[in-house]
């Protein structure tokens, strides 16, 4: 898993949690508001990274499988 997936892993469990507690938070409500609207921008922030990451990594397979296809199929480091 790359530091990137962990990354993204963290903030969608940190806005979960951040969600969670404006929810069970028996002050006022407009604190509460504001810490799940805080927890939702946080959540879009990492899906949106989850996105990104997830495009790149298909960027990378599809480079992989071109320069596979193009190689020769007897291909050796020799000169």
């Amino acid at each position: 898993m790359t530091s990137r997936a962990i990354r993204t892993l963290l903030i969608v469990g940190a806005a979960a949690a951040a969600v969670s507690v404006a929810a069970c938070k028996k002050s006022g409500g407009e604190e509460a508001n504001n810490a799940a609207a805080a927890a939702q921008s946080d959540a879009n922030a990492a899906m949106a990274a989850a996105n990104t990451a997830t495009n790149e990594a298909m960027s990378a397979t599809n480079a992989a499988a071109n320069a596979a296809a193009t190689a020769p199929m007897n291909a050796t480091n020799a000169p």
